[in-house]
């Protein structure tokens, strides 16, 4: 295992948890995702998260749009797809 501190913190977003900054990276070897040690903003909560749910803010200047799943988030789908889903009604035989 090793464990990397991020100077400077880089500004991400975990998936279910909301904007925040990565200050530290765990890495605990092949067959393990990336854990990244996240302050949650709104909260001030410190959460490890795995490398699948953190997504890097969106970054104007860089030409960086947000991710699609960061945006269905916001917009208030917590699927995690990028098109919203849609449910459609099916009749019941008799």
């Amino acid at each position: 295992m090793t464990m990397q501190q991020l100077d400077p913190p880089l500004p991400v977003h975990l998936l279910d948890k909301g904007p925040g900054f990565a200050f530290a990276v765990i890495d605990y070897g092949q067959e393990h995702n990336l854990i990244w040690v996240t302050a949650i903003n709104e909260t001030g909560e410190i959460w490890c998260a795995p490398n699948p749910k953190v997504r890097m803010q969106a970054n104007w200047t860089m030409g960086r749009k947000a991710p699609p799943a960061v945006v269905a988030r916001q917009n208030g789908d917590c699927s995690g797809d990028a098109e919203p889903v849609r449910a459609e009604a099916i009749a019941k035989p008799n």
